[in-house]
């Protein structure tokens, strides 16, 4: 059965001003996405389980978006026309803006899964683009911005928190290049464009008061999405949470380690540290 592009679970208790969402957790793939590559390598391309990990804050007052479609297949954290005409078997009918992400392989489609392993069997037509923007895409960010207007109408502001995964150890398709060993966390802001400072500290602090190592804005700085919907003059306020995963996880195999439990923990602490303060910020007005 061919499932809808994401999973909206709504609190299930009092809500709260916050908005969970990750993008890149799906590992639904379609029978259209024609790939050579092993389906144990494909998955290393997901944010692995980051929707497990995150599910539970609905029981704490938290709207939490999940993707069910892989980024391999279409990436809803890329713009839409940041995409590598050489994927394509003909020319995109509107100019393309091709980001530093498309160039190291990681666009709006997916070109290698790890370095130097191509993701898709044969070029894409525009039609195949337009499918997957049409039915899982614009599905996605319509679905997260209704979530986050409908909070913020609710309560004057809301914080989202856009969650992710990373490799353990840089590689030539991440920012930090090859070899560079990653922080436990990675809190993100686009340079304090997307949130208020408060939010950022606070997730920073506490999650480093766990004892896990972070760093704000470095290697990661936030992409389409907290472009999109971070506006925090307008009451919105968009932060990236990177995890890295060797927290939780077998990057070889991607299947949870024995720390699972223990990271699933430490994010429902985190969730509830984020609901009482603001519980505080809606209290003060």
């Amino acid at each position: 059965m061919t499932p809808p592009p994401f999973e909206l679970r709504l609190p299930t208790r009092e809500a709260v001003p916050i908005v969970f969402d990750s993008p890149h957790s799906g590992r639904f793939y379609p029978e259209d996405f024609r790939t050579k590559v092993p389906l144990a390598l494909l998955r290393q391309g997901e944010d692995a389980y980051v929707d497990e990990l995150i599910a539970d804050a609905v029981g704490s007052g938290v709207t939490v978006l999940l993707a069910n479609y892989p980024r391999c297949y279409i990436d809803a954290n890329r713009e839409p026309d940041d995409l590598d005409a050489e994927l394509l078997s003909e020319p995109w009918p509107t100019p393309l803006r091709p980001s530093r992400k498309t160039r190291m392989g990681v666009g709006l489609i997916r070109r290698h899964v790890v370095p130097g392993v191509e993701v898709h069997a044969d070029k894409l037509s525009v039609a195949d683009v337009q499918h997957r923007l049409d039915k899982v895409y614009w599905p996605y960010h319509r679905a997260l911005r209704e979530a986050l207007d409908r909070v913020r109408r609710q309560f004057g502001f809301v914080w989202h928190i856009d969650w992710h995964s990373m490799k353990s150890v840089g590689n030539a398709m991440t920012p930090d290049g090859i070899g560079k060993r990653r922080p436990d966390f990675v809190v993100s802001d686009r340079e304090g464009i997307s949130a208020e400072p408060v939010l950022t500290s606070l997730a920073a602090e506490f999650l480093s008061g766990l004892g896990h190592r972070v760093s704000i804005n470095d290697p990661y700085k936030g992409a389409a999405i907290l472009r999109r919907y971070g506006a925090p003059s307008d009451g919105a306020h968009s932060l990236q949470i990177e995890i890295n995963r060797r927290l939780y996880l077998d990057e070889e195999t991607v299947t949870r380690s024995r720390d699972f439990e223990a990271l699933r923990g430490k994010i429902a602490a985190f969730t509830a540290h984020l609901v009482e303060a603001a519980r505080a910020k809606l209290h003060r007005g």
